[in-house]
């Protein structure tokens, strides 16, 4: 459901209201009073609900399993009919909007866009804070008298009317049987007939306009953000100027402005888009990273943005190009892929007041009416006197002389002139800027092969150098394919150097292909290269008429790689600041490295690597590739529209790369060399503390980490443990989070680290200290043993039939499918059946086993109970962590003072990994 209300309608003074209406929504109804029933029911049936607010619309939407949808569109309908909102709730709930706020406080992204917000015409509702927080939905309104509660009212009231509002209802049912429920419970909504929110006039006139505004972030980066304000596009999305206008600003291939600033050394990344502003006016947005070099030399980068738009003007539009961004969204469209039904029906939902009804699924992805004079239009705009430039970098500290209000963001402004760009377009370097050349990657083969039938993955061959497993596509029947390859290469994981060499090499080949690779992703073929603990992985995807030709270049970048001392430094560079920004992500992510250093054998701390990072050179990487290679065993995987013969060929390719000729860049991996990450194994009985200040001495914010170890990938216990996370994920959320307001981050998750299971609870809270989260946590455990306890066998089985029902949805694409097959494969588990073999455990499990799975593993005080609670300490709560150092632990309760000497002194999981000898390669005849 998709209101045509946002927070641009918030009434001034009580800001944030319309995101808070969006929070408190969900909490009951007049027929379904019981508090967070809506989450529980669609939690408990398969699915969830989530919403957000935007600046002129809110969205609000759940998923659930078909046998329970009706019921669930009932309830979801009755929000807005008759919605409640009690007094203690709606106390409660501000302290959510807070602490969301809060969770945001530290980031750039929300700050660099608010200070944008700020710096427009007050009257104009661009410039409104839209998230709200404690002050401005607590403090401030009870300083005025004004009750809050009834502002939320009185706000729903007024702009949840009918006919501002748009439905999306996608199910398995006929559109007669869909539309017969929507006209059934939707109704009774009311229509007070509202009028649409009116926005007149620009949200940036002549004073904010040319203008550099200098911003000090929170991470040590340095951001070039220019600004222009356009009409917005959607009123032509036939013609879609900006799409035409940020297909060449942004494109990076050779010629581009992107290539240009990445051969002076200047930028690591640069993206051309539009953004909303109103329903007239957005902003087109150039936004680029820069080198520590390219912020000497700001002024050149703008220059030759400005060059760039001149060589526009200069061509003319080019239908060509026109026609070719048109084409490939055509194949697209097509071809898509089906994605989550929440997504899909959030996509279409938002997007329904600005087009026809004709247009409603397609929206603004086919243009098809090439109209020279409208993307002229636009392009006219980004001209040299209706601009702003947002400047970011940690190098203004203490050169601002104005702060936000709601972020405190430290700026400046300076004014400038037509004639300074001119001058900076003059003085910018001649680099060779030209338009793309035609693309010739764009697929032309569409056909669809006959293959065989085949459920699962078969193993096609095995050498001493490879194995190849493949599953030709007979469900999605899409002319896509997808190659998956691991590099298992000891010797580029032996040691944290070695570790960071390969990182590097990883970004360097990437960094290489840049220009050759982007006409690629721009006809819907892409690669990624990752770094695992034993090597590397290799992934080519997409439309599988060229895909080959990708794939063998990028090969082939990795065989003939060669280290380019002006790319290391620069990939050096950005990647030591990746490092180094570490420490201002949220408290929840430090609390998740903690866990993993703590429990993984083969991790390293990140001021090690940092430390080491900043001696590596140039030679350093040409000394090491080499043997980073030297031993190698490639496990492959090809799926899709893709022949036997063509599978087999590209192995026989890549062997012939890799591994023949005269001077072999590899040697087969000895299997004693093949070793294995393994997980720490924690004691029975036991309950391990690890607790830390925060990174960031800045942020306020602490995190729990409580994490429960229970075994190794065994089907029975697997399917207890998914179940009992089933169950608990919600009343987790609605103790911790609902009820007791602990933070807006409460999550209760199943874990699967390097073969072994658990559960995870993660709470980060401005609010209390990490101890007294634990206590909590520990408390919802026993409340939550006796909930169990005292389960219907009828409650019992509706959750367990809504979990099959969830394992047996089908794979919505490719994709969904291959990663599940390549999960097995590089976890040399092959169980390519294990959605029907949990399946089968579940239907015989029984309430009394799932009981005595909880009592052994998961209750306080369960002998074979194993946890470790990393505890991150924010600035809020410093003296709090200063008393949980220094007191006593309880018995059976170990303190980790110091990481690596536990490592030592603990015993590892045995690998679950299988080995390939006994298993039997498919031959064409089976």
């Amino acid at each position: 459901m998709d209101v045509g209300v946002g927070h641009y309608s918030d009434p001034t003074g009580i800001e944030g209201l319309a995101h808070f209406l969006e929070h408190m929504l969900f909490y009951a109804s007049e027929k379904y009073p019981e508090e967070d029933s809506f989450d529980k029911y669609t939690s408990q049936h398969g699915g969830g609900t989530n919403a957000l607010t935007g600046s002129d619309h809110t969205n609000y939407h759940f998923v659930a399993n078909a046998d329970c949808f009706e019921e669930a569109l009932d309830r979801f309908s009755q929000f807005f009919v008759k919605p409640l909102m009690s007094s203690d709730a709606v106390k409660r709930e501000i302290e959510a909007v807070d602490s969301e706020f809060q969770k945001n406080f530290l980031s750039d992204s929300w700050r660099i866009g608010q200070l944008q917000s700020h710096l427009s015409m007050e009257a104009h509702p661009y410039h409104k804070f839209g998230t709200g927080n404690r002050q401005t939905l607590g403090v401030q309104p009870k300083a005025k008298g004004i009750d809050i509660r009834q502002e939320l009212i009185k706000f729903y009231e007024e702009n949840y009317s009918a006919n501002l509002m748009r439905l999306v209802v996608y199910g398995k049912g006929s559109l007669d049987k869909i539309q017969n429920l929507v006209v059934q419970k939707f109704n009774a909504i009311s229509n007070n007939k509202q009028s649409c929110f009116q926005i007149s006039g620009h949200p940036c006139l002549g004073e904010h306009l040319q203008v550099l505004v200098k911003a000090v972030p929170i991470c040590d980066d340095h951001m070039l953000q220019v600004q222009w304000p356009v009409p917005r596009s959607i009123h032509h999305y036939k013609e879609a100027p900006c799409s035409y206008l940020s297909h060449l600003i942004g494109h990076e291939g050779e010629g581009s402005l992107f290539h240009a600033l990445k051969i002076l050394g200047w930028a690591t990344s640069l993206s051309a888009y539009e953004s909303f502003a109103d329903s007239n006016t957005s902003f087109f947005n150039v936004v680029i990273e820069m080198t520590d070099a390219g912020h000497e030399h700001m002024q050149d980068i703008v220059g030759l943005l400005f060059k760039y738009i001149d060589i526009l003007h200069q061509s003319g539009i080019c239908q060509w190009i026109y026609d070719e961004i048109a084409a490939v969204r055509e194949t697209m469209f097509h071809n898509q892929d089906k994605i989550s039904p929440m997504s899909y029906v959030v996509s279409i939902a938002s997007n329904m007041k600005w087009y026809p009804p004709k247009d409603w699924l397609v929206k603004s992805i086919l243009p098809s009416n090439y109209n020279p004079g409208i993307i002229r239009a636009v392009l006219e705009k980004l001209s040299s006197r209706n601009f702003r430039i947002f400047w970011v970098s940690k190098n203004f500290e203490g050169e601002t002389n104005m702060v936000e209000p709601w972020y405190a963001t430290a700026y400046c402004i300076d004014k400038l002139t037509d004639s300074t760009i001119q001058e900076w377009v003059q003085h910018a370097p001649c680099e060779h800027l030209r338009l793309p050349v035609a693309n010739q990657f764009i697929a032309t083969d569409l056909s669809l092969k006959k293959t065989d039938k085949v459920m699962y993955p078969v193993l096609l061959r095995k050498t001493s150098f490879s194995t190849l497993w493949y599953k030709p596509d007979t469900v999605f029947s899409v002319p896509k394919a997808t190659v998956h390859l691991k590099f298992n290469c000891p010797y580029a994981c032996n040691s944290p150097h070695a570790e960071l060499l390969a990182r590097i090499f990883k970004r360097l080949v990437c960094d290489y292909l840049n220009e050759y690779a982007y006409y690629a992703e721009l006809a819907g073929l892409y690669y990624g290269i990752c770094q695992t603990d034993d090597g590397f992985e290799l992934e080519v995807s997409g439309y599988n008429h060229k895909l080959r030709v990708l794939l063998d270049t990028v090969l082939k970048a990795m065989a003939d790689f060669t280290v380019k001392p002006e790319r290391f430094s620069v990939i050096k560079e950005k990647l030591t600041k990746n490092y180094q920004n570490f420490k201002f992500d949220e408290p929840r992510f430090h609390a998740s490295y903690f866990r993993s250093l703590i429990l993984n054998d083969h991790s390293w701390p990140w001021e090690e690597d940092l430390e080491i990072l900043e001696t590596l050179q140039p030679k350093d990487l040409s000394q090491l590739a080499p043997t980073m290679l030297s031993r190698a065993f490639l496990e492959c995987y090809i799926a899709g529209n893709m022949e036997r013969d063509e599978a087999e060929s590209i192995v026989h390719h890549i062997e012939d790369i890799f591994f023949n000729g005269s001077h072999p860049i590899c040697k087969p991996a000895l299997q004693s060399q093949l070793m294995t990450s393994r997980l720490i194994t924690l004691d029975e009985g036991v309950s391990y503390i690890y607790s830390t200040e925060g990174l960031n001495p800045n942020d306020e914010n602490s995190a729990l980490l409580h994490y429960i170890q229970i075994h190794q990938d065994d089907i029975t216990m697997n399917v207890q443990l998914q179940l009992l996370a089933f169950i608990a994920r919600h009343e987790a959320f609605h103790q911790l989070r609902t009820v007791e307001q602990l933070g807006y981050v409460c999550l209760l998750t199943h874990r699967y680290d390097l073969g072994v299971h658990g559960l995870q609870f993660t709470v980060q809270s401005a609010v209390k200290c990490p101890k007294y989260i634990d206590t909590r946590v520990q408390s919802f455990l026993k409340s939550f043993e006796s909930k169990l306890f005292e389960m219907s066998e009828a409650e019992f089985k509706s959750h367990l039939n809504a979990l099959i029902e969830s394992k047996l949805e089908k794979d919505k694409n490719l994709w969904e499918e291959s990663e599940r097959h390549w999960e097995e494969i590089t976890d040399r588990t092959f169980l390519f059946d294990r959605i029907e073999t949990e399946v089968a455990a579940l239907r015989k499990l029984t309430k009394q086993e799932l009981i005595a799975f909880f009592h052994e593993h998961v209750r306080i005080g369960a002998p074979k109970r194993k946890v470790l609670s990393v505890r991150v300490y924010g600035s809020k709560h410093s003296s709090d962590f200063e008393v949980d150092k220094n007191e006593a632990v309880e018995p059976n309760t170990v303190r980790i003072d110091d990481i690596f000497s536990f490592r030592a002194s603990q015993p590892l999981y045995g690998s679950h990994r299988r080995g390939y000898e006994r298993m039997e390669v498919h031959s064409n005849s089976k």
